[in-house]
């Protein structure tokens, strides 16, 4: 019957074992939640290089504001102009606050922000973090290959939850195991 050390090593090098070969399979899933994780944390601070700052419009009270279709109509023009395309609206983000408007188009990269009182453009730009979200969250499959209802997504997210706990407890386990068995 083994003695109390040799289990100890013993599940200690299975400990090993399964953290390495984790580490292993999903080495590049971690790599690339990394990196796009590192972008979004940096995406305000950027120099509108990955997303467009949000500017302040003239006026934040709604009542100065032009209607929502005459903004729709200026923001797609505003796009023609800088862009020499059209493209249809997917959303809108109001910023009550700001008295600005963004205007998201289909092709997700293209942003116009109006002054909601004027309907002049702040901006037109591109957001490459709706992308850089779509990587990190693994999204990007699932409007790849016409995956329904994010399923992808959801499996790739608790695998990497998953792997992530088991890296915090077997990292631990490495780093503690050998201090126990010493003593």
């Amino acid at each position: 019957m083994p003695n109390k050390r040799q289990r100890q090593a013993k599940f200690l090098r299975k400990t090993r074992k399964l953290h390495r070969l984790s580490g292993i399979s999903l080495f590049v899933f971690f790599f690339i939640m990394a990196v796009t994780g590192i972008l979004l944390g940096w995406k305000k601070n950027s120099a509108e290089i990955i997303m467009p700052d949000t500017y302040k419009g003239e006026s934040t009270d709604q009542a100065d504001w032009l209607t929502m279709d005459s903004l729709s109509f200026l923001a797609t023009q505003a796009l023609f102009e800088a862009e020499g395309q059209l493209s249809e609206i997917d959303r809108i983000d109001v910023r009550p606050s700001k008295g600005s408007m963004k205007f998201l188009f289909q092709d997700r990269q293209l942003e116009v922000q109006l002054d909601a009182t004027t309907g002049e453009p702040l901006s037109v730009g591109r957001r490459h973090n709706d992308w850089i979200e779509a990587v990190h969250d693994g999204s990007i499959v699932d409007d790849t290959l016409g995956v329904p209802h994010g399923i992808f997504k959801v499996f790739y997210n608790s695998v990497m939850g998953i792997a992530l706990i088991i890296f915090t407890v077997t990292g631990f386990w490495l780093w503690y195991g050998p201090r126990r068995m010493r003593r």
